[in-house]
């Protein structure tokens, strides 16, 4: 198997690598889109913290067909392409069984493989509709129902849902973008020395990666440390009225649709305070967050050009000029 490419060896995309992290400490979060150029790293660093995270339970990863497993695998990491049918992708019966012994059998699908892990999708902009319906729904819920040929079956499928697209190659659906958790935003980088320090460290993991690997070993324990600590103490984490009362003027203030927004608002910035060491949300964290969580959820607003990231840190400064004044 090919080595993935250290997590915390990715030059900058500072924001996707947060959005990535909340959701590795809570999947309740409910999946990230990543929207930007190609080749910024989009996969590379999707495929790096689920090689990151350690192995987990055989019996809680890539449900099979319910025969127990014993010993521990790799985090599932499952690359959904765009031309998947809809039974590769829930599970069908497996015909081969039933042709040649006469039994009805289930064969899982990929959503089925990526249980306990994560599920990727690149282009997901370019996927057939009702199969990013199905795949929202089952991110949802934690659970796969397929009926068909005579079957009825039910398995978990808990995963991190995690799509990426190029908004010029066509648009994703608004009420499907709104189901996504964590929307972020990556681009070329611009600056010269960064640009020649992802050059150095590429080539560098090109020709030895294993030795690039150990490089960046005590980086990447730091970083396991931080999930596995934000993990263990998410559910101390209290969030008090007065940082719920900032997210739902944050959200009034922006226009936001639905309570969806609120909700994201509240699980991303309590993961966020669990990675920090923090025990309680602050203002701060919901900011932090704020545009992550906000800003595939906004109406198009045709008297205002500005982007919708513009827009969230507008009205965070307004609202902090408001309190101020309070």
């Amino acid at each position: 198997m090919r080595m993935s490419f250290p997590f915390s060896a990715i030059v900058g995309q500072d924001e996707m690598k947060r959005a990535l992290l909340i959701a590795a400490v809570d999947a309740s979060v409910g999946g990230v889109m990543v929207f930007g150029d190609r080749g910024t790293g989009k996969s590379t660093a999707v495929r790096a913290l689920a090689a990151l995270l350690p192995p987990v339970a055989a019996a809680d990863a890539g449900y099979q067909d319910g025969s127990p497993r014993k010993g521990n695998v790799a985090v599932p990491f499952v690359d959904l392409p765009l031309g998947a049918t809809e039974d590769r992708v829930v599970g069908a019966l497996d015909l081969e069984r039933a042709l040649g012994a006469g039994v009805k059998a289930f064969e899982p699908g990929l959503l089925a493989r990526a249980h306990g892990g994560f599920l990727y999708i690149d282009e997901v902009n370019l996927l057939e509709d009702h199969i990013v319906d199905l795949l929202l729904d089952v991110a949802a819920s934690g659970e796969n129902v397929v009926e068909r040929e005579g079957l009825s079956v039910r398995h978990p499928a808990r995963f991190v849902l995690v799509g990426s697209g190029n908004p010029e190659e066509g648009e994703l659906r608004p009420q499907l973008l709104d189901r996504f958790g964590l929307s972020v935003e990556v681009r070329t980088p611009q600056a010269l020395k960064q640009r020649v320090e992802i050059l150095k460290r590429c080539d560098a993991f090109e020709r030895a990666p294993d030795a690039f690997a150990e490089t960046w070993r005590r980086a990447q324990r730091k970083t396991l440390k931080q999930i596995a600590r934000g993990r263990a103490a998410l559910a101390a984490v209290t969030v008090p009225d007065s940082a719920l009362t900032f997210a739902a003027r944050l959200c009034m203030a922006v226009g936001a649709d639905g309570l969806r927004g609120e909700l994201t608002l509240m699980r991303s910035a309590r993961a966020l305070a669990a990675l920090d060491g923090a025990t309680v949300v602050t203002a701060d964290h919901i900011a932090t967050v704020a545009p992550m969580a906000l800003r595939h959820r906004l109406r198009r607003n045709v008297l205002d050009e500005t982007g919708s990231t513009a827009r969230i840190e507008r009205a965070l400064d307004d609202l902090a000029l408001e309190d101020a004044a309070a």
